[in-house]
């Protein structure tokens, strides 16, 4: 049965939800969004869900080590730093494990992250923190480079937990570049995605790579892509200590925009031919239609970089297996709502994620999560 679109009001434009309007209309883990008092602007939503502070606490996660790639260069292999919490053991392989994945220049510690930790460990679930390849302070066990295409490193980390902790639900959560890398490797899975993956979720998902680089480089953008310029040259400039033998005449002092940095670090050292090449091969929008499991993707329409091209938004809607959210406000990976009695903090992407994750099978989930 296919999904159907409806006008939800101010705070989301289109929906697409299984399998009819009752269940939407019936949907508790759903609300409308409406923006935070003096923040119905994209880059006041951006900033201040970047920079307001959250007082949370995580219980000590246990690290997990996750190879990723062989030696490169005489160097070791690649690996990537998760920090799992875990429900008690005996309960542990039955509730619904969540990994989080951060956005560009992020990591296990980023704030969303760490807010939709918390939330889901108070919901009975287990969580586990994934860092890309050498974020997080993990350069030493990393030679090459992360970006948007490693959506392998997701199935390994996915491969390894379910092994070890013999787990039977899995739900992945990626923010921006995070939500491409999901999206990414569910849709590569197409019809055959693993038994364990019960659901994906994108938020602010950097799916149509070109488009969303070019509008970091207006001029209304360029406080982020310096900031985020200033953190991946220092990264580069550490490498090139590091790992000489890979990075000593890496080109920095030719990078002046983001496209620059991906045209002569990204696509010379992860294997393409040249930023366009990069952008459209890893683009996560060509599996917009043929998503198998249930999806959820939450995007803001003034997002001030990320863009979504027609014919992504359009397979998007027309994918009965997706749930699409589309807020006129939210910014980028902020959606600060008023805090509510149902929602104290506010954090209304958290809130909904969380919803959607356990909205259909309460012992997975191991306590109600519509409260938080």
């Amino acid at each position: 049965m296919g999904g159907f679109r409806a006008r939800v009001g101010a705070g989301a434009r289109f929906v697409n939800v299984l399998p009819s309007p009752a269940a939407f209309e019936n949907a508790r883990w759903w609300t409308d969004f409406i923006p935070r008092r003096w923040l119905r602007n994209g880059h006041l939503q951006t900033l201040a869900g970047n920079f307001l502070p959250r007082r949370l606490t995580l219980p000590e996660p246990e690290p997990l080590l996750v190879e990723v790639e062989g030696p490169v260069a005489g160097y070791g292999p690649s690996r990537v730093l998760c920090h799992c919490h875990w429900q008690p053991r005996e309960v542990r392989s039955r509730r619904l494990t969540v990994v989080l994945v951060h956005g560009l220049e992020g990591s296990s510690n980023s704030q969303y992250i760490v807010g939709n930790t918390a939330r889901a460990l108070a919901a009975g679930l287990n969580v586990v923190r994934m860092n890309m390849r050498s974020c997080g302070g993990t350069d030493d066990l990393s030679p090459t480079i992360y970006h948007s295409g490693r959506s392998g490193d997701m199935g390994r980390v996915v491969d390894a937990i379910i092994r070890e902790q013999r787990l039977e639900a899995v739900a992945l959560v990626g923010y921006s570049m995070g939500g491409n890398l999901v999206l990414r490797w569910a849709g590569e899975a197409g019809a055959n995605p693993p038994r364990e993956l019960k659901a994906v979720v994108g938020v602010s998902p950097l799916m149509d790579l070109a488009a969303s680089s070019a509008a970091l480089h207006r001029p209304q953008n360029r406080l982020y892509e310096r900031h985020f310029l200033r953190s991946m040259i220092a990264r580069v400039r550490r490498r090139m200590t590091m790992y000489p033998r890979i990075y000593a005449d890496a080109a920095l002092d030719r990078i002046h925009t983001m496209r620059q940095f991906d045209h002569h670090i990204v696509a010379r050292y992860g294997g393409f031919a040249d930023a366009d090449d990069y952008y459209y091969s890893v683009a996560s929008s060509h599996y917009a239609g043929s998503l198998r499991v249930p999806t959820l993707i939450v995007h803001a329409l003034d997002d001030p970089f990320i863009r979504m091209l027609p014919q992504t938004r359009a397979a998007l809607i027309g994918n009965p297996h997706v749930t699409f959210l589309e807020t006129q406000h939210g910014g980028h990976c902020a959606f600060l709502a008023p805090a509510t009695e149902t929602s104290r903090d506010g954090y209304w992407a958290e809130k909904t994620l969380l919803g959607f994750l356990t909205r259909e099978d309460p012992e997975r989930a191991g306590a109600s999560a519509h409260g938080s």
